[in-house]
């Protein structure tokens, strides 16, 4: 079941805290609950992508994009990511995620997100982002046109630049097993 109790909590944090510049971090403390574990007693791979979303959307509320989505009547949805796992959460443990935009091409906005405990990253996701519409995907120049006047110039990582072109590779639809 999708957290919603824990989203709305989350969103009333986030209201309560000071606006975030574009390039801010979005910080928030999380714990690992019962319903979050898999059978191997950690928090599982599928629930940490969900979990992401109370990091994520309370970004964008902070920096004002939740504002022009609501005026535009756009949408934002995943178009993509790519995770690591490295340090097990175990139930009940407390941590840390960060969350925090890394820039634009011209087809989507990219976030990164980690998942900490202590001074060990336990996970961290880069994400693709794309803003909807009735007509289909928002440009994200006009995205960032009509979220903020001037905007900072963001070079997307290297990394991230390398990922998007890998992507770029993979044949979509995929081929179809037999």
């Amino acid at each position: 079941m999708y957290p919603v109790l824990r989203l709305l909590t989350e969103m009333a944090i986030a209201r309560r805290q000071p606006p975030l510049p574009v390039t801010g971090t979005h910080v928030s403390q999380h714990r690992c609950w019962p319903w979050d574990i898999d059978l191997w007693m950690e928090l599982n791979n599928g629930r940490t992508l969900t979990l992401y979303d109370l990091g994520r959307l309370p970004l964008a509320a902070r920096t004002g994009l939740l504002n022009t989505l609501k005026r535009n009547r756009w949408g934002l949805t995943v178009a993509g990511s790519a995770i690591r796992y490295r340090r097990r959460i175990r139930p009940l443990a407390r941590f840390t995620m960060r969350s925090r935009a890394l820039g634009w091409d011209d087809k989507f906005l990219y976030v990164e997100q980690s998942m900490w405990q202590g001074e060990a990253c336990c996970g961290q996701v880069v994400l693709r982002l794309a803003v909807t519409r009735k007509a289909g995907i928002v440009p994200p120049p006009d995205v960032v046109a009509a979220h903020m006047p001037d905007p900072p110039t963001l070079e997307l990582p290297e990394w991230v630049q390398a990922w998007s072109a890998a992507e770029a590779l993979r044949p979509w639809p995929p081929e179809r097993p037999d």
